[in-house]
């Protein structure tokens, strides 16, 4: 049988970090059944019992990026006395900066989510990169930090959104053969554009799933490995014209490609070795 596991990830703030702490740790075991709940701003004594004892019912484990000295405290000593496994993520960092700096810590929950400038730039450019999204605005590949090409299937749309959370204005454009090359490309710099490309096996089986989940039929032009063929050769002669980078989706989370892509492009402090 398949073993499960509950795991309580809690945070005074919005709690993403805590959860994605716990998926990246649990994903190195893929024959566990891991079930998530997450308890975003947990503010005080009560509330926090209540979900402790919950955890104590399940037999959670319990992981925290809770900043307060107070509600650690609770969370150390319930989960020690009742023999719960429990991971405090954030304070044991702290305690490390506090001692290399001398100084102590602000201890203020949701600093990082202030409503600072860099909050609106976010927000500016997630808008730019949803009105620059598939070709919809030929201009805006000029204005754009980032500019992603890529055939149908080659993650083009979650990578610019995964990447305008990262204040990265993304113009993404599909590359079509039988679509003519909007003039606003060849003048933009080479250094911000990122060829996608992907498998053919790959794309055979994701664009036949896509057909099948519209309720069409799968054997279309669409995902016919002669036409997929005609569309990879021409995207790579295109990106061999422009000379940018290509990276190979196939088997790559979008986080993976993100990484890569500002690391050749030294964005965002990402620096090449």
């Amino acid at each position: 049988m398949t073993q499960k596991i509950d795991v309580f990830a809690l945070s005074d703030s919005a709690g993403e970090t805590a959860v994605r702490v716990a998926n990246a740790a649990f994903a190195q075991f893929p024959d566990i059944e891991t079930v998530y709940t997450k308890y975003p701003f947990v503010k005080n004594d009560k509330h926090l019992t209540e979900i402790l004892e919950l955890a104590k019912q399940k037999k959670a484990i319990v992981l925290h990026t809770i900043v307060s000295k107070e509600l650690c405290n609770i969370i150390n000593g319930f989960c020690q006395g009742n023999g719960l496994t429990y991971y405090d993520i954030l304070n044991p960092i702290i305690g490390t900066f506090s001692q290399m700096v001398h100084q102590e810590p602000l201890r203020k929950k949701g600093i990082i989510h202030n409503l600072d400038d860099e909050y609106f730039d976010m927000i500016s450019a997630m808008e730019f990169t949803v009105s620059n999204d598939d070709g919809q605005n030929p201009k805006g590949l000029l204005e754009a930090d980032l500019v992603l090409l890529g055939i149908s299937r080659t993650s083009k749309t979650p990578l610019s959104l995964y990447l305008a959370n990262r204040n990265i204005k993304v113009a993404n454009l599909p590359i079509v053969p039988t679509a003519t090359i909007p003039d606003e490309l060849w003048h933009v710099d080479k250094s911000k554009i990122v060829g996608l490309t992907n498998d053919m096996n790959v794309l055979l089986k994701i664009r036949r799933q896509r057909m099948i989940a519209y309720g069409l039929d799968p054997d279309t032009t669409y995902s016919e490995e002669g036409e997929i063929k005609k569309e990879l050769d021409y995207s790579n002669e295109l990106y061999a014209k422009l000379g940018c980078p290509v990276i190979n989706t196939a088997d790559r989370s979008i986080e993976e490609t993100a990484a890569l892509i500002m690391e050749k492009l030294q964005i965002n402090g990402y620096k090449r070795g």
